[in-house]
């Protein structure tokens, strides 16, 4: 079957589908930006009415605003993420938002329908249960979960639903991540497979690396394993935040972002759904105990602390008047927020001059320090 990508369907406007429903404007896909109905509407169109004020690019009918506020919102926060997510504000008109109750039925016009609704089997596998009563033979259907299996994604659904179904993992920021992961299921047509990497490769420009569907695939797998274990050190070690980022970011070869402020990009929330699926789906995986989700993340999920996506999390931003906003971050061990610490280590010292990464990460393994020995034992 010849497969193609005209028009596509984003269902799910959180910090993940907004940013994807951007990044398929960016490259000059129009789609449709779908959510949930509101709690209740009278309680929505008091406490949201400035997002549907400041998201205003669709001639829809008041009544139809306060039902589709929950795609407004997540437009509205794409529209003002940082890093940018819109390529250019004009990008932000070929996203039309709406609701996945009254406009299911506009998602037999598309050619491909991206899922990104939140990491639960059965809302997922619900959603798919509608999705096969609106959908074409040719509509091609994805998901962007971060390791939820595909095989499991589809029990129960047809035939033609899954040849048409893959896994496409992206990334956040998804505009600026090159990394998608591709996760086929065992039904999946492999033309449809070849489409979607030639696809992603040359029109959304992305780097894309083929997985088994093996619980979160590989980046997650390996990326919550070493946040995890990272943390664990902090924690039993007394390591601060900033010392932690600092040691393990740039000197060790890796982005600013490090470990903490990558959790924060990535949202806690988040990280603790890959790492429960982990703990639950590898019983005998010889380093399953690692993927057990520390007590520290779980009240900080619990406080509502998810990270960028709530304002605060390891690191937390205060707006001053008239000047710029100051960093914070999380002490581990009182939970309060405090101003970054200056860290100053002999090694890192040493390092800062070289130019090449692995000549610093050297320099680094090398010394004799506390930053050295926790990027030895990070490794």
């Amino acid at each position: 079957m010849p497969y193609q990508i005209r028009k596509a369907a984003v269902l799910g406007a959180g910090v993940m589908g907004a940013a994807i429903a951007a990044h398929l404007a960016n490259v000059g896909v129009p789609s449709l930006l779908l959510d949930i109905l509101p709690i209740t509407t009278a309680e929505t169109q008091s406490s949201r009415a400035s997002d549907v004020a400041v998201v205003d690019n669709n001639n829809v009918p008041p009544g139809a605003k306060d039902r589709d506020i929950m795609a407004r919102k997540g437009l509205n926060s794409a529209m003002f993420a940082r890093p940018a997510a819109f390529f250019n504000s004009k990008a932000e008109k070929l996203v039309t938002v709406g609701n996945v109750e009254d406009d299911l039925h506009k998602l037999g016009e598309v050619d491909w329908i991206i899922e990104a609704v939140i990491e639960q089997l059965d809302i997922k596998q619900a959603l798919y249960e509608k999705l096969e009563t609106v959908i074409t033979p040719a509509t091609i259907i994805t998901s962007n979960t971060s390791g939820l299996p595909a095989h499991m994604l589809t029990e129960g659904r047809s035939p033609t639903f899954r040849r048409n179904f893959l896994i496409t993992h992206f990334f956040n920021p998804v505009r600026y991540m090159r990394l998608l992961e591709v996760v086929p299921d065992v039904d999946t047509d492999p033309a449809l497979l070849e489409f979607m990497r030639q696809f992603a490769t040359e029109v959304l420009g992305k780097g894309v690396v083929l997985c088994k569907d093996t619980p979160n695939f590989i980046a997650n797998r390996l990326g919550v394993y070493g946040m995890l274990s990272t943390i664990r050190r902090a924690l039993d070690e007394s390591y601060s935040i900033s010392e932690v980022d600092a040691i393990l970011g740039p000197s060790m070869g890796r982005p600013k972002s490090a470990v903490f402020r990558t959790a924060d990009l990535s949202g806690l929330d988040t990280s603790a759904h890959v790492a429960d699926n982990l703990y639950e789906n590898v019983p005998n995986d010889e380093q399953r105990e690692t993927f057990r989700v520390p007590q520290i993340i779980r009240e900080l999920i619990r406080r509502g602390w998810l990270g960028e996506k709530s304002g605060q999390g390891f690191y937390k931003r205060v707006k001053n008047p008239g000047e710029e906003s100051t960093i914070l971050e999380l002490n581990l061990e009182t939970l309060e927020y405090v101003p970054q610490q200056k860290v100053h280590y002999p090694s890192l010292g040493a390092a800062r001059g070289i130019d090449d990464p692995a000549q610093r990460m050297l320099v680094v393994l090398d010394g004799d320090d506390r930053a050295s020995q926790l990027a030895r034992d990070d490794r």
